[in-house]
């Protein structure tokens, strides 16, 4: 399905869009664009791509614009066939400062896209969200939770063989960039603490492989408006801590310095009112897009009554894992390895 096609990552400079590209990179696919903002990162991403893969590093393009910026985003899709949304502002505390730079970029950016990619006539998009998205209490959740309600009422506007749009909803991604886990390695290198805001804090845990699979999943099986959701483990706060400190055989104190502006004990990446309608689709959840139009009287003497037993999917009671489970999740991530090298004869 990729022969010979044109494929574009915006925020393509993120852990996400390294992690699609190197999935991405020996494929048929005729040409990669990464879409960002920032030169310094793409400058970087350039030579690092040059002096790994030679012999087919000619395939990736670099296009500097913002999806804030809907002319930018027009001139940079011309010719392109799929994109993989993943431009946002991720970080809580600073949405929660700048809630309105969270508008502007999760928000009408998302818009910016799909409005360029239906006008375009690109055949598929799958946007990133976030679990901070259901039941959002904090300025990067409540502007992900919009975004998501911009791609379900957009994609109701164009028809599924012109452009499909579809949305993916995963949780924490081990060992990306700003995340937790290079926070306590950092400390743990440098002697200092490990400051946890909450040991009882519960967060799903996902490799960046398979946030990837998710969005490839999506990519093959989804359909338009459906929002797509990995079925994914959790841990405590505590127990990461921990499965850190022991794979750094690490004697370094864990601080706990409180909740942090607008995060959450727990995260939800189905809510009770989706688990309504949603499909179990073995390793995956997909919830659906309402096709009903605003005449509700319709609806009203045929309704069904009949529910999907499944109710709220949250990082509490999903599988809980162990200081060793945790452990065994990280030696498998590539940064982990690297990190560890060498450290146990220091």
């Amino acid at each position: 399905m990729f022969a010979n096609k044109t494929l574009m990552i915006t925020g393509g400079t993120g852990s996400f869009g390294n992690a699609i590209l190197n999935r991405f990179l020996k494929t048929d696919l005729k040409e990669i664009r990464i879409f960002s903002r920032d030169e310094k990162k793409q400058d970087d991403m350039r030579h690092m791509y040059q002096s790994l893969y030679a012999d087919c590093v000619d395939k990736i393009k670099f296009i500097i614009g913002d999806v804030r910026d809907l002319a930018s985003v027009k001139n940079a899709i011309h010719g392109v066939d799929f994109i993989f949304h993943a431009a946002a502002l991720k970080q809580v505390p600073s949405c929660e400062f700048f809630p309105m730079e969270a508008v502007k970029t999760n928000i009408i950016g998302t818009d910016h896209v799909l409005t360029a990619a239906i006008d375009g006539g690109v055949k598929k998009v799958i946007c990133l969200s976030t679990d901070k998205a259901a039941y959002p209490v904090n300025a990067m959740g409540t502007s992900k939770a919009m975004m998501e309600k911009v791609i379900v009422a957009k994609s109701r506007t164009v028809p599924p063989e012109k452009t499909t749009i579809c949305c993916t909803r995963y949780g924490n991604v081990m060992c990306s960039r700003g995340s937790v886990i290079p926070l306590f390695i950092r400390q743990i290198k440098s002697g200092n603490p490990l400051t946890v805001t909450e040991p009882s804090m519960t967060r799903f845990m996902m490799s960046l492989d398979e946030a990837v699979d998710l969005v490839l999943f999506a990519f093959e099986q989804g359909k338009s408006g459906d929002i797509l959701v990995q079925k994914a483990p959790a841990c405590t706060i505590g127990i990461l801590a921990q499965a850190v400190k022991s794979l750094f055989s690490s004697e370094n104190p864990i601080n706990v310095i409180g909740i942090r502006h607008g995060e959450k004990m727990y995260e939800t990446l189905l809510t009770n009112e989706e688990c309504t309608h949603a499909m179990d689709l073995g390793d995956f959840y997909r919830v659906p897009c309402d096709k009903r139009d605003l005449n509700y009287d319709k609806f009203f003497d045929n309704g069904d009554v009949t529910r999907n037993p499944l109710r709220e999917f949250n990082s509490n009671n999903t599988t809980l894992l162990t200081v060793e489970e945790v452990k065994d999740k990280l030696l498998a991530l590539e940064y982990m390895q690297e990190e560890l090298k060498g450290w146990g004869n220091k």
